[in-house]
């Protein structure tokens, strides 16, 4: 899934704005002025298409997450912690392990 501003595509393909998409355990649908994908792996990514993002995960994935949104244990300790499984010291450090390029 790409969102761009207002324009909204999965796998290259459109989706207008307004419609819900659905295919594959993969749903985008546009609550208000957000744009949300849902996942049938339980992950939800809601966006205000300027600068808000929120993502959901399901409790069966309590433990079992890791990245930018971190693993998912409620425990503070572990929030920072790279690809390499080192803890960074800081929150930039730590999104910067984190750039693809």
């Amino acid at each position: 899934v790409v969102a761009e501003g207002w324009n909204v595509s999965v796998n290259g393909a459109a989706v207008p704005e307004g419609r819900p998409y659905l295919h594959k355990g993969l749903a985008v649908t546009w609550p208000g002025d957000w744009v949300a994908v849902a996942s049938s792996l339980g992950v939800r990514v809601a966006w205000d298409r300027r600068l808000a993002v929120t993502v959901t995960v399901e409790p069966e994935l309590r433990g079992g997450t890791w990245g930018l949104c971190g693993t998912y244990t409620d425990d503070p300790a572990d929030d920072f912690v790279r690809p390499d499984g080192d803890i960074a010291a800081f929150a930039a450090a730590f999104g910067n392990a984190w750039k693809v390029p």
